[in-house]
């Protein structure tokens, strides 16, 4: 299962945005200079290099996620980017959502070790996604008693 956080945009559609907004920006900024305003252009600049160095941090961030692999013994969590990973017994993980600072974590736990998973993601989803994890997890432990 791969968990990802929403984007709206892609790449191209990010830089259409970036393009339109600088043109609007400097647009604006050729009218001040028009009127007087000789910084203005120069103001533009430096907000719409701001700008989009900003949009392309906060698209970057949707790049994260996490893979969970669920087999009959063990559940894998590996976080992406980065090599982080994380292994529970299938049949001693709990799932659970703790309350903490305006949201629900979704926290995955066995014998003494937790790891917050879906941190990206809406309560709603977050929500959603433990109730799959339980589901799945309680099959896979039915399985095995069988």
């Amino acid at each position: 299962m791969w968990i990802r956080p929403n984007r709206a945009l892609s790449r191209t559609g990010l830089r259409r945005l970036i393009m339109v907004l600088a043109a609007l920006v400097l647009t604006t900024a050729a009218l001040g200079a028009w009127q007087g305003n000789v910084f203005a252009p120069l103001f533009a600049l430096v907000e719409s290099v701001a700008m989009a160095c900003a949009l392309s941090v906060a698209w970057r961030s949707g790049d994260r996620g996490e893979r969970i692999t669920l087999d009959e013994t063990s559940l894998e969590v590996r976080s992406l980017p980065g090599q982080r990973r994380m292994h529970f017994q299938s049949h001693w993980v709990r799932v659970r959502l703790k309350p903490g600072r305006g949201r629900h974590r979704l926290v995955l736990s066995s014998h003494g070790r937790e790891l917050e998973i879906g941190a990206f993601l809406a309560d709603e989803e977050r929500t959603e996604l433990s109730r799959k994890l339980m589901v799945l997890l309680a099959e896979f432990d039915g399985q095995w008693r069988k």
